[in-house]
């Protein structure tokens, strides 16, 4: 028997126009090339992603310790936090292979992620659970008896081809939070499937730490989350998140868009793992600068001998050393 299940919430006015900003602001992002990061922004990328997602669940480790533990230095800290980021950087470092429709693999990453952590990691719970704040009950999720119906449903609503992805993405981490589904983990899981599904069509999500914004405004967040259990859907979870989404992406334009120095854009550009290009190219890139710029710039690139310039006029092309 096929599950079925239309998560409750309504497409708002808010919406629709939060959709169309962050649909033109992917198109600008994937014009400028910024989909492509280099290697050092995507791996500063990750480990505000692993920082952030895992500071809202109460890990201490600073990011400069995360930074650490990526680079297998030796960090000092709370046994269980340091688990948590290594299983996470396991994680995060083969989420290309994870199917966003796939409840198999959903299972899988959480059991990678909360390793060491709790028992049977990777299985749906199999007692009631409730979240508590201070002195008061919150939220009680489904019974655990529902737990294997609820989530077949929600992936099937997942493989939906009429629904867009960003609302998808939007439901689905809000019904996690909501149903519950493992003793713990639920938080991370659903912000990790929501970057899963995202990134599925839009590559971008893969370095764009959505989990920042969060983490700065985790007040916001668990808001967000109440205020959709009280109206009995996610309508307005959904606003919240794609407005994370819109800022996010907001700040990744700002950066490509900044003014920067002529040694920060060198640096910038030699990290993007290009072996020889012409002044075009670079133009591409930084798109804001004059074609008199981008020849000072790749002249001192000569001069510092990061560049090696070969041919003339229109057949010129630079070499990176």
């Amino acid at each position: 028997m096929i599950v079925s299940m239309k998560p409750p919430f309504s497409i708002t006015p808010k919406i629709l126009k939060l959709v169309t900003f962050i649909s033109e602001k992917i198109g600008e992002i994937n014009a400028n090339l910024l989909d492509k990061p280099s290697p050092k922004l995507r791996k500063q990328n990750r480990v505000k992603t692993i920082h952030n997602s895992l500071k809202i669940e109460g890990n201490t480790l600073t990011e400069q310790q995360v930074t650490a533990i990526i680079e297998n230095k030796r960090v000092i800290g709370p046994k269980k936090d340091i688990i948590e980021v290594l299983n996470a950087i396991k994680v995060y470092d083969v989420i290309e292979d994870f199917k966003f429709y796939s409840e198999k693999d959903f299972l899988k990453a959480h059991n990678m992620l909360m390793k060491g952590l709790i028992d049977s990691p990777g299985k749906y719970r199999k007692q009631g659970v409730g979240i508590v704040k201070g002195d008061k009950v919150k939220h009680i999720a489904p019974p655990f008896e529902n737990t294997p119906y609820l989530m077949k449903g929600l992936f099937n609503y997942l493989k939906d081809k009429s629904e867009l992805s960003l609302i998808k993405s939007c439901v689905f981490h809000y019904e996690v939070e909501f149903i519950h589904p493992f003793i713990d983990g639920n938080g991370r899981m659903g912000r990790l499937w929501q970057t899963i599904i995202l990134r599925d069509e839009y590559p971008v999500f893969e370095y764009i730490p959505l989990e920042t914004l969060i983490g700065k405004a985790q007040k916001e967040y668990y808001q967000a989350l109440s205020t959709s259990d009280s109206k009995g859907n996610s309508t307005y979870f959904i606003e919240y998140m794609l407005e994370v989404i819109d800022k996010t992406l907001e700040q990744t334009l700002n950066f490509g868009s900044k003014k920067l120095s002529q040694i920060d854009r060198l640096k910038y550009f030699l990290e993007l793992d290009k072996k020889e290009f012409t002044r075009k190219d670079y133009m591409n890139v930084f798109k804001n600068i004059s074609s008199a710029t981008a020849s000072r710039d790749l002249t001192k690139g000569i001069e510092l001998k990061l560049l090696k310039k070969e041919g003339d006029k229109n057949k010129t092309k630079y070499i990176i050393k």
